[in-house]
């Protein structure tokens, strides 16, 4: 990576998890919880379907991708306004946007929008920013945000598919690693009643559960109201989830600076013959 594009000054943190696992909707709460806080947050969508921050904007914003297709890729053109979008708690809103389907690599989209935000300095009051990355491991738009990040943030649920691909994440992050200065925070169990097989797989490769958020229905309903539990009514179960991502804002703070974790991810058949019931 050119050292230009260094992002200076604020945490960074990058979201990873298999396809469907709820990492927008972790990310886009977490940019809330830190808002909420006090913090000066920017999150970053990486996926081409854009949907990253529409529960912080309540509407699926412009892609940088898109933008600068109409600005025929001359970027100097484009002011911040164009593509940076103010969304819950003054939480700053981007969406990187991607190629169509088959037709090229995520990653070239997270390494232009970097750009963009370096040249007009919109990097440099912010706190923490956050990168919601697609769920694919073996892509440049997966690996692109591990260039910038402090540290890689997994969600999973307590079952099998979840789990064998955080194994394959941690895997991934740990390689970067070798790299770059992105370091594994630990993972949130998401959308699950028990955290048992997590857990056991955690004790297995000497990684950490950092927070678990239960299957509420007011976390679903909060999607489809396009809003972060953040702006929900006060009822017992989104206060208890607006408690548990506040935690994990605070435990993804104080991780940078901590000594890291360092997993040792399993090989497929291990994992296999590790999860689930005789």
């Amino acid at each position: 990576m050119d050292a230009s594009m260094k992002i200076e000054g604020a945490k960074v943190f990058s979201v990873y998890g298999k396809g469907g696992i709820g990492k927008s909707t972790t990310s886009s709460n977490i940019s809330a919880a830190f808002a909420t806080l006090g913090k000066r947050v920017l999150q970053i969508g990486c996926d081409p379907k854009h949907d990253s921050t529409f529960t912080l904007t309540g509407s699926l914003v412009p892609t940088v991708i898109d933008i600068l297709k109409e600005v025929d890729f001359h970027a100097e053109e484009l002011r911040p306004e164009d593509f940076m979008f103010e969304g819950f708690g003054g939480v700053m809103c981007v969406e990187a946007g991607g190629p169509p389907a088959g037709t090229g690599c995520g990653g070239y989209v997270v390494g232009q929008t970097v750009k963009l935000l370096k040249q007009h300095h919109m990097l440099e009051d912010t706190d923490v920013v956050i990168f919601d990355v697609l769920g694919d491991v073996v892509c440049g738009g997966f690996a692109a945000p591990l260039q910038h990040a402090d540290r890689a943030l997994v969600v999973t649920a307590n079952d099998f598919d979840s789990i064998y691909a955080m194994n394959r994440i941690i895997a991934a992050v740990e390689a970067k690693s070798k790299n770059y200065g992105v370091r594994l925070a630990g993972c949130v169990a998401n959308r699950s009643k028990a955290t048992d097989e997590v857990d056991r797989y955690c004790d297995a490769v000497g990684f950490k559960r950092i927070a678990h958020m239960p299957d509420y229905d007011a976390i679903r309903r909060s999607r489809l109201k396009k809003k972060t539990l953040f702006e929900m009514p006060e009822e017992d179960d989104i206060l208890a989830a607006r408690a548990e991502y506040i935690s994990l804002a605070e435990k993804l703070w104080n991780s940078v600076g901590d000594d890291p974790l360092t997993p040792s991810p399993l090989p497929d058949r291990e994992i296999f013959e590790l999860l689930g019931f005789d």
